[in-house]
């Protein structure tokens, strides 16, 4: 029933903010160094093909740590504990990164299929192996995705009503229980972020397999 509808929708333009002026201020100057930085890191694995993901790579990060984030505010949803969004972001970037794999490098894309010096009974069954984990791959991303950031608004939602039933009973557990719920939340803050970077970091990793 609170009227936050404007905030909530303000709020990704006020996590990354642009200025027109020669010297930013400390927040967007901080901001442009952590991008830098995490761009730099990604990149310095691929070669000149590779690169030429690197803004789309970047946006990505960047969409769904504001997203995560976004989530983190009261009476909003959260996209990415949909599975349904996950796999649309994952199926993709991965099918892009394979495709290139196969058109580029179709010889050594095709070696991941069958490792060096397999004894010859067991090469249809490691070449099955290997295509389901390749196809796995994916799947492997939206689930991670989803499987934290789902588990960690149920451990708020849960530790919220706790704290909420328990200031009837006992204040001091309920105080206990509520620093705990503090201190979940900043984890939380984290784990946005931190699952963001992970996302990213494997499609650039798969990309860097395949470029």
């Amino acid at each position: 029933g609170l009227p936050i509808v404007v905030l909530i929708i303000m709020f990704p333009t006020i996590l990354f903010p642009s200025t027109t002026r020669l010297i930013s201020n400390r927040i967007i100057a901080i901001q442009q160094w952590l991008i830098h930085l995490t761009s730099k890191q990604m990149m310095m694995i691929h070669n000149k093909k590779g690169q030429t993901w690197a803004l789309m790579l970047m946006s990505l990060i960047m969409f769904i740590s504001s997203t995560n984030l976004l989530g983190l505010l009261p009476h909003s949803f959260t996209p990415t504990t949909q599975l349904s969004m996950n796999l649309g972001m994952a199926i993709p970037l991965w099918a892009g990164a394979v495709a290139l794999g196969f058109r580029h490098k179709t010889k050594a894309s095709l070696a991941h299929f069958l490792p060096q010096g397999t004894p010859l009974p067991l090469i249809p069954m490691l070449v099955i192996i290997e295509t389901i984990s390749l196809f796995i791959q994916p799947m492997a991303l939206a689930v991670r995705l989803t499987a934290n950031i789902t588990a960690g608004h149920l451990l708020i939602h849960l530790i919220g009503g706790a704290t909420l039933a328990l200031m009837d009973i006992s204040m001091t557990t309920a105080l206990i229980t509520f620093i705990i719920l503090l201190m979940l939340t900043i984890l939380e803050f984290a784990v946005a972020l931190i699952q963001a970077y992970v996302f990213t970091l494997l499609v650039s990793l798969y990309l860097h397999d395949n470029a």
